[in-house]
C-alpha cells in the first residue's frame, strides 16, 4: 500500500457556498487541510497538526454541484515534520469537460506524540524521478522559509 498519498473527493453543496453559488475558499482550504492531515497520519502513524501552509494559489472558481478531488502527497520528510503537496481538481459532472486544476498548496504537518510533543517520523526516500524532483524542490522551499523566518 502506498502510504505517502491519499485522494479524497466530495460534491460541493449549497451550505458551502455564497449567494452566487461560489464555494467559499475557506471550505476548500479546510478540505485540503483534512487531506494533508490524513496522509500525514497515514505516513507517520501518529496524530499530526498543521504548522504552515505555503503557496496557496487559486486557479479557478468552484461552484455548487462540482466534484472536488484533493490529492495529498508527502514530498519531503524532516525529523518531526512532513511537507505535503495538495492539488485540488474540480469537475463539472454535467459537462463533458474533464477535471481541471483549481488550486494547490504545500502544507507542513508536524507529527505529535501522545505527550503533546513533536515526534520523530520515518525517513522518506523518493523512488521515482518525479519524486526526487519534488523532494529537491521541497528542500529549497524549506531553506527559503528558514531564511525568511530569521529576518
Amino acid at each position: 500500500m502506498n502510504n505517502n498519498q491519499i485522494i479524497m473527493s466530495q460534491v460541493m453543496l449549497p451550505h458551502q457556498a455564497n449567494v452566487a453559488g461560489n464555494v467559499h475558499g475557506g471550505e476548500i482550504m479546510k478540505f485540503m487541510d483534512t487531506a494533508a492531515g490524513a496522509v500525514a497520519i497515514r505516513y507517520s502513524k501518529c496524530n499530526c497538526v498543521t504548522a504552515r501552509v505555503d503557496e496557496l494559489e487559486f486557479h479557478l472558481p468552484i461552484f455548487v454541484g462540482a466534484l472536488v478531488t484533493c490529492t495529498a502527497k508527502v514530498v519531503y520528510v524532516g525529523r518531526t515534520s512532513m511537507e505535503i503537496f495538495v492539488n485540488v481538481e474540480v469537475e463539472d459532472l454535467e459537462s463533458n469537460n474533464g477535471p481541471q486544476r483549481a488550486l494547490s498548496a504545500y502544507f507542513t504537518m508536524v507529527a505529535m506524540g501522545r505527550n503533546g510533543r513533536p515526534q520523530v517520523v520515518p525517513p522518506y526516500t523518493p523512488e521515482t524521478e518525479d519524486e526526487m524532483k519534488e523532494y529537491e524542490a521541497a528542500k529549497v522551499r524549506i531553506e527559503q522559509y528558514k531564511i525568511r523566518k530569521k529576518r
